[in-house]
């Protein structure tokens, strides 16, 4: 299921170029569907918006790196709430581990832009609590443990440190 939440990302292209404007305008569709009790049409919209902010990710608008960033992370977490919303935690569960370790994948590339890892870098901390709610709310989830995990190794938490 972690997985095919991935592929369905990636498979799903917006007809319209991504830009920031694009993703609030269809998060807001996305809002207003769960609003209206309209489970099919905000379900979709949540995935537009993912798609649209993992596009954006892709190729960041010039100083509008952390705002990406933000969008990818609030996107996983509409979709994880809306989940939860109908008692489906296991979903929810893989949504919150995608954002926290898209973040974390983020933070360690290399290649990226100095502003885009530190954005993801600050970001990790709203994903790893966001994970640590789950859990007191619905109990430990192997895919919590080792995303947790993968973030404590990727700072170096894990190892102890000489003085």
């Amino acid at each position: 299921m972690h997985q095919h939440l991935a592929n369905l990302a990636s498979d799903r292209s917006p007809s319209k170029s991504p830009t920031l404007s694009l993703w609030e305008t269809t998060t807001r569709q996305a809002l207003a569907g769960a609003r209206e009790a309209s489970a099919a049409a905000a379900l979709a919209a949540y995935e537009r918006a993912l798609s649209i902010a993992h596009q954006l990710i892709e190729a960041p608008p010039a100083g509008r790196a952390e705002d990406c960033i933000a969008a990818l992370v609030v996107s996983h977490h509409n979709l994880a709430d809306w989940h939860i919303e109908r008692s489906d935690p296991e979903t929810a569960v893989c949504h919150l581990c995608d954002a926290h370790e898209a973040l974390i994948a983020l933070f360690l590339d290399t290649d990226r832009d100095s502003v885009v890892r530190q954005a993801a870098l600050r970001h990790s901390r709203e994903t790893h609590m966001a994970l640590i709610s789950h859990v007191a709310r619905h109990g430990s989830h192997p895919l919590v443990t080792r995303a947790l995990r993968k973030g404590c190794l990727a700072l170096n938490i894990d190892s102890p440190r000489q003085h």
